[in-house]
């Protein structure tokens, strides 16, 4: 992919985060209101942060409204300013991390849920929206793994050989779970199955991401790759809050961290390119 072409793909991509975006603006009149009146839901999300922070609050749906939408803005600025400042900056981690980040605007799909309740939407629509919503979640995941393999050394001739090979491991993990779309915890995610097992994909995942990074700073002979692992490191844990969160403590923290993590480890990479 050239410089000019991954420019190309930033400007369609904000443009569909713009939409993304006033789309989430239209549905919140609709659906705010809705959320005085939902009945008490007894599946709260089986996280682990989430078993000690559900015990000192209770469950928010304006919580996690705002946490989905703060997600799709992040998305939005995110990418925006990544065009801004990195507009004639040809490095390959660049283009997986705004992959990353444009993942988080398909956290719209979880406003389907009370829509449903609205207008009864069919199973079929629902159960398509919520692998959508895992593919983008696993490919934004996978895409900043493989930021980090790059960052250590891997040598990708042609980046839409790994662009590929990430659709592919993101369609694998999504295509074959079962999906409950009667059933969704407070968080406003559906219920499915394998869960455990997602969890440590996930884990894994990261894991793989800030090792990378901390090896490439050995291999690249520069320290400021360490730093960008913090940053990732910091931005995964955010993110996790957002996702996966039903109340007050997971929107707050969950996009400082996100929005500071992005931005440490992005202008980190920023510095070394300025010297190469």
């Amino acid at each position: 992919m050239t410089l000019s072409e991954r420019n190309v793909f930033f400007r369609v991509t904000i443009a569909f985060c713009a939409i993304s975006a006033l789309l989430t603006l239209a549905i919140s009149w609709l659906v705010v209101p809705l959320y005085k009146t939902i009945g008490e839901n007894a599946r709260r999300p089986a996280e682990f942060a989430q078993f000690f922070f559900g015990r000192l609050f209770e469950p928010d749906y304006f919580a996690v409204h705002a946490s989905l939408a703060a997600l799709v803005v992040f998305s939005l600025a995110g990418l925006f300013l990544i065009l801004s400042f990195f507009e004639q900056t040809a490095t390959p981690e660049l283009l997986y991390i705004s992959f990353f980040i444009f993942s988080f605007t398909f956290e719209i799909i979880r406003l389907i849920i009370p829509l449903h309740i609205i207008y009864t939407i069919p199973s079929f629509y629902i159960l398509i929206s919520m692998r959508i919503l895992l593919f983008a979640r696993y490919f934004g995941i996978f895409s900043m793994v493989a930021a980090s393999l790059c960052a250590a050394g891997l040598e990708v001739q042609m980046n839409r050989n790994l662009i590929l090979i990430i659709i592919a491991a993101a369609l694998v993990v999504v295509t074959g779970v079962p999906i409950d779309i009667q059933s969704w915890n407070t968080s406003l995610n559906v219920i499915y199955g394998f869960s455990s097992i997602f969890r440590v994909i996930e884990a894994a995942a990261f894991l793989a991401a800030v090792t990378s990074f901390f090896v490439a700073a050995n291999v690249r002979g520069s320290f400021e790759y360490v730093y960008i692992g913090i940053g990732v490191m910091v931005a995964f844990i955010g993110r996790y809050f957002l996702l996966n969160f039903d109340n007050w403590a997971g929107p707050i923290p969950g996009i400082v961290m996100l929005s500071f993590g992005t931005w440490f480890a992005c202008s980190k990479l920023h510095r070394i390119y300025l010297w190469m």
